[in-house]
């Protein structure tokens, strides 16, 4: 369908009056600062007045707004449209990486596509389709398991096209995947972060790529975020840990510029001194020396002295895989099957978010408490990196935490000589695993009756859990090829539309 444009706005005359008191009477309802918000964008981005009604504001974020706006057709009727304007301090080539990323992947496959871009001066305005969306988290608890499992393929789907054109999402969460549930319609969205893999088929990624190991080698004496990233975790930038590095959690937040950093030979004293000096003055330790900071919370200059490695953090915290938490400097498409991994998790457990940590170390140690300290320790030396663990957890099974997380317990119903596969950890599972199932608590379970009420009011009960009395092995082990700790190993999008869950529907 086409958009009746009228004559473009001068951008050497402003708008007149007029419109603008048009545009304050349609959001006289709003909130002053959403009113506040739409008004500086007519003014910033003085086109949009002539071809656009800002409705609302839908999303905002750390690098952008995103409203809802209409458009007159030639048939009389009005589309909705999503206008996303970016900070005016993004970068130029990560804007056009995105535009790009929705141009050439978006439009098919449960990809956002882009329909108009605006820019005026520093500001730009993507136009996109708008899909009505649900909130994951209003609707969590309320989806069957089969909309679970249409969820999960059609996410697959979107990963797939992506990945296919070598386009790393870095931030797959629920509220970039977004669900119209009544119509069944979905949609990636937000390429803002998104990277290149080495044969990106997305030329700007490549750019963006070079751009970012440009800067890295001149500024290599702090850690640079990726494009418009927030350090989620400040105190990591004061160091880097290289491939013979001990990921330690320490006890205390403290300044690295107040310690002493101790080697066998001599002591250099950094109160005085700035990190940059004190990197300079380490620098010159021999070669041969060993660390002797190893397991404590101190950083010694050998460590000091070794050259810094600089890998992309950027994504949400509860979504990084463990090779992004680890700064591990190769980062595949993998990452972003890590994240869908959680999202499964969260879909199958009932609880959103899954995991929520302050730091990288302490999201590293969660993971642990679900698949293992020695499972994450093997994972990470193939890698090259060295995770230290002080006490051995082990690793969950899948079924057993989202049953009881879920509180179906349809468990309790298998044989009492089956055992799971894996112990359970009660240090990250609210319910323990060696509690009674609620038949021997006397309790009636929330799938049984009692046989006086009939079998018409048992088909009841059984309708309302909506299928997640009969979640299938098969569901569990994608989860666990989802959620598999090498990225080396970890499942593709391509492979898992083609796994034995989703058996009866077309990749």
């Amino acid at each position: 369908m086409e958009v009746v444009l009228n004559p473009p706005c001068d951008e050497q005359h402003p708008p007149q009056a007029e419109d603008f008191q048009e545009k304050q009477e349609q959001n006289s309802k709003l909130s002053a600062g959403v009113k506040k918000d739409i008004e500086k964008l007519y003014e910033v981005v003085p086109q949009l007045l002539n071809v656009f009604k800002i409705k609302e504001k839908i999303g905002e974020g750390t690098f952008s707004s995103v409203y809802l706006a209409t458009a007159q057709l030639k048939t009389g009727y009005e589309e909705k449209l999503a206008l996303k304007h970016l900070i005016p301090t993004s970068h130029p080539l990560r804007i056009a990486a995105e535009l790009q990323c929705l141009t050439v992947a978006g439009g098919q496959d449960n990809v956002m596509g882009v329909k108009y871009c605006f820019r005026k001066n520093d500001h730009v305005v993507i136009v996109m389709p708008y899909l009505e969306h649900e909130s994951f988290l209003d609707i969590l608890n309320s989806l069957s398991f089969e909309e679970v499992r249409e969820y999960m393929f059609n996410l697959f789907k979107a990963l797939r096209r992506i990945h296919h054109f070598g386009i790393v999402h870095r931030d797959v969460k629920p509220s970039n995947f977004l669900y119209n549930r009544r119509l069944k319609e979905y949609a990636l969205v937000d390429f803002g972060l998104a990277q290149g893999t080495p044969d990106t088929k997305i030329e700007l990624l490549k750019a963006a790529h070079s751009e970012d190991q440009e800067e890295d080698s001149v500024q290599h004496s702090v850690q640079r975020s990726v494009f418009g990233e927030r350090n989620f975790n400040v105190y990591s930038s004061a160091y880097q840990e290289n491939s013979s590095t001990k990921l330690i959690k320490q006890p205390k937040m403290t300044d690295v510029s107040s310690r002493r950093l101790v080697t066998k030979k001599k002591i250099i004293s950094t109160k005085t001194m700035s990190n940059g000096a004190a990197r300079k003055a380490a620098s010159g330790c021999p070669s041969n020396l060993i660390c002797d900071c190893y397991a404590t919370d101190r950083v010694c200059s050998v460590c000091l002295s070794r050259c810094q490695q600089v890998a992309p953090r950027a994504g949400t915290p509860g979504f990084r895989a463990p090779e992004v938490l680890t700064k591990c400097p190769t980062q595949t498409t993998a990452i972003d099957m890590w994240s869908a991994g959680i999202i499964f998790l969260s879909l199958l457990s009932g609880r959103y978010p899954f995991y929520k940590a302050s730091d990288d170390l302490t999201a590293l140690a969660q993971i642990m408490t679900v698949r293992g300290s020695r499972e994450t320790i093997q994972a990470a030396k193939t890698f090259g990196k060295s995770v230290l663990c002080t006490q051995v957890v082990p690793a969950q099974n899948l079924r057993t935490l989202c049953e009881k997380l879920r509180g179906t317990n349809s468990s309790c119903k298998r044989s009492q000589g089956e055992a799971p596969s894996k112990a359970v950890s009660d240090s990250a599972s609210p319910v323990a695993a060696d509690k009674p199932c609620p038949e021997t608590l006397g309790k009636q379970p929330q799938h049984l009756t009692s046989s006086q009420e009939g079998d018409g009011a048992l088909e009841i009960k059984a309708a309302d859990l909506k299928g997640w009395d009969q979640v299938p092995d098969e569901a569990y082990d994608l989860l666990d090829k989802l959620l598999d700790l090498n990225p080396a190993t970890r499942i593709t999008a391509q492979e898992a539309l083609l796994h034995p869950f989703f058996k009866d529907m077309r990749p």
